[in-house]
């Protein structure tokens, strides 16, 4: 069976020189190009992903940390920066951590272990300190979902406090004046800024926040179910409910429904992310676009660029939110 020393003897040149023409670096004469691949194809030669970390000191393997293997958010995620790999013959390694620092941090190393060239983290848990740490250990990596002081340039984020801002401002645009709002969990980063921003909207059209109509749920549709059980359970009133993520919305929607309630006779709701489904809702769900697919494909393109030297690409770190208007909030005319 040929090896990738049998191509380099065959074609003439050197190790480094075969592994650019599999690696498809463009800093090889066509002429060069043309021998490497003729050899390979004389000698029936396949290079393996084992065959280029040999010749390159590279794994053409990417670990990729998310918080949960389940769900479309994540799902969706995972296939972007896999596809975009792909196409340049580079492997994603996959773990999760679960929203647990420990988990996270032991993620972290078992990716390391198998000799990663960059490391891709939607992390939660660990701590902006333990990120800017993990930056100078040799390893590259990109954080999606959050901005870390100090290795800003490595961030991939979303302007969460916007977002948050944009979905209350436009239930207040619509003449609400009473809205509830499920949380996600409270000490997550993104639930902290897109509460942060509801707060603002509210405070511009001098509504006073009501503590006792915020539910702190967890992401899940059942956590929107319960929230809005609980709410619809108080004495307070309201014409509106905030979700910080589809999931819980629709969870909220079937617990609305279920105590009769008619959507958006009766109540408005609002989401946030934007998931395919949202579209697909009875009604349709209005929400906050959070554009996941484009920034993990740009976490990605980080990686092929400054990583492997793929300069066709050009990278940014901050996405903006935007509201989809859809079926389920009502106008209130006060």
């Amino acid at each position: 069976m040929a090896t990738i020393y049998d191509v380099s003897e065959l074609a003439g040149v050197s190790l480094a020189t075969v592994s650019r023409v599999m690696n498809k670096n463009a800093n090889v004469s066509d002429k060069t190009r043309q021998k490497v691949l003729s050899a390979m194809e004389q000698l029936g030669y396949r290079p393996s992903a084992i065959a280029k970390g040999l010749a390159s000191s590279r794994s053409s393997s990417v670990g990729v940390l998310i918080s949960e293997l389940h769900g479309p958010f994540y799902g969706l995620m995972m296939s972007a920066i896999e596809t975009e790999l792909r196409e340049f013959d580079i492997h994603a390694i996959i773990a999760a951590g679960h929203s647990d620092a420990g988990k996270e941090a032991e993620s972290i190393e078992f990716l390391l272990s198998r000799r990663c060239d960059a490391l891709i983290l939607w992390v939660e848990s660990v701590s902006d300190r333990y990120l800017a740490d993990l930056a100078k250990r040799g390893t590259p990596i990109v954080v999606i979902g959050r901005k870390v002081a100090g290795i800003a340039r490595n961030c991939v984020s979303l302007n969460n406090e916007e977002g948050g801002y944009l979905a209350a401002r436009y239930l207040l645009e619509q003449g609400h004046r009473k809205m509830a709002y499920i949380a996600g969990p409270l000490w997550k980063h993104d639930v902290k800024e897109r509460l942060s921003g509801h707060k603002r909207a509210l405070a511009e059209y001098k509504v006073n926040f009501n503590e006792k109509l915020l539910y702190e749920g967890d992401y899940r549709e059942e956590g929107g179910f319960r929230g809005m059980s609980h709410l619809l359970g108080l004495r307070n009133t309201f014409s509106a409910v905030i979700c910080a993520n589809d999931e819980m919305a629709a969870g909220a929607m079937t617990s609305a429904r279920d105590a009769g309630l008619s959507i958006p006779e009766d109540l408005s709701i609002v989401g946030f992310d934007n998931l395919v489904y949202a579209r697909y809702l009875y009604p349709k769900l209005t929400t906050v676009n959070y554009p996941v697919r484009e920034m993990a494909q740009m976490a990605a393109h980080w990686v092929l660029k400054h990583v492997y030297g793929n300069r066709r690409f050009t990278t940014t770190n901050t996405f903006a939110p935007a509201l989809v208007a859809r079926d389920s909030v009502k106008k209130v005319h006060r």
